[in-house]
């Protein structure tokens, strides 16, 4: 579900007067050399968000971008260990907030929309909001390869989960605390986007996409990601995410694959059989019998760890039960008592 938001900031900040007073939002900004950006992009969501408090985290940048955030008004932090996922990993672990807004400090995502989505997360009770890029034409900004390699990434996780995202590899974001808490950044790069949407689709979580204004980079500001590297290690992360989440699927299709040579091998060696009574070509017919075997063990294989995985699952959803729901009328409070206590548990 994609909903147009069509607002400037007076208006955007009018939403956000039905969310409580009490109500504590971070704005975490990862950030690696943006000295030419974050300096404007930290005044804007200030200025957006008035009561929140803005991080930006410098990934060891070579620049003056931490200067240039502190200068602005940010909270700097460092993360020496490159990478986007090593960041975000970080970012999650120190700032407590009831509500998070994730954005890249490259200034290509409109600050202004923020308080909109702050108020969608917390109107409809969600754990996530992604901000749809697209430019004020309603066409999308990516690079050809970046295009075609996020729209074939959102239909192949879609059909996999019945869940299709318009814009699965956004980096602007809203979070509920127990996302936050409750999620294990497993990734070190830009992966990190495709871990936090399986992540909410394994675990059904209440989401939502809102379409965002997405501007160019500006002028002297470089883009960190390569088409290709990087489009490598996101294939390759989901495929090891897959075979975490639905090994069944992912082990059953590489059974499939095995069955299906093994028969093509074999069928010449059958057919001579029924002819003749004589198996010709042994080493053929080992070959196939060996490939078959293996079609076996994957299967075997799969459905052990489709048991795993399910426990696995279990756990994860326990510990995200673990903490309250944004709209919980108890949540808004000092971040030590966000969990739920082993004596309410008793209670209970």
């Amino acid at each position: 579900m994609t909903d147009s938001l069509e607002t400037d900031a007076g208006t955007a900040s009018e939403l956000t007067r039905t969310a409580p007073d009490s109500l504590s939002i971070a704005v975490i900004l990862p950030c690696y050399n943006e000295e030419v950006a974050i300096g404007e992009v930290v005044r804007c969501f200030r200025a957006a968000i008035p009561g929140a408090q803005v991080y930006v985290f410098d990934n060891a940048s070579t620049d003056e971008t931490a200067l240039r955030a502190s200068d602005a008004g940010a909270v700097v932090r460092c993360e020496p260990a490159r990478g986007k996922g090593n960041v975000v990993r970080r970012m999650f672990a120190d700032v407590e907030a009831d509500i998070y807004v994730m954005a890249d400090g490259d200034g290509t995502y409109d600050a202004a929309l923020a308080p909109a989505l702050v108020e969608r997360l917390y109107a409809d009770n969600l754990d996530m909001v992604v901000g749809t890029r697209l430019d004020s034409h309603g066409q999308s900004l990516f690079r050809g390869g970046h295009r075609i390699g996020n729209q074939a990434l959102s239909w192949f996780v879609g059909r996999l989960f019945h869940h299709r995202l318009a814009d699965m590899l956004s980096g602007y974001r809203v979070f509920s605390h127990r996302f936050v808490k409750s999620f294990p950044a497993l990734s070190t790069g830009f992966e990190i986007e495709t871990e936090l949407t399986l992540h909410a689709l394994e675990l059904h979580l209440p989401m939502a996409e809102v379409e965002t204004a997405y501007a160019a980079r500006p002028e002297g500001s470089k883009s960190k990601l390569n088409t290709v590297r990087d489009g490598i290690r996101i294939l390759w992360r989901l495929t090891m995410l897959m075979k975490e989440l639905k090994p069944l699927p992912f082990f059953g299709a590489i059974a499939t694959f095995l069955v299906f040579i093994s028969i093509i091998l074999a069928w010449p060696i059958f057919a001579a059989f029924m002819e003749t009574g004589l198996v010709p070509r042994i080493p053929t017919a080992v070959l196939t019998t060996g490939i078959m075997l293996l079609a076996f063990l994957s299967l075997t294989a799969g459905l052990i760890l489709d048991s795993l995985s399910r426990a696995r699952f279990e756990a994860k959803r326990t510990a995200y039960l673990w903490y309250r729901s944004v709209r919980n009328e108890d949540f808004h409070r000092h971040p030590s008592t966000y969990k739920t206590s082993s004596d309410e548990i008793e209670k209970t």
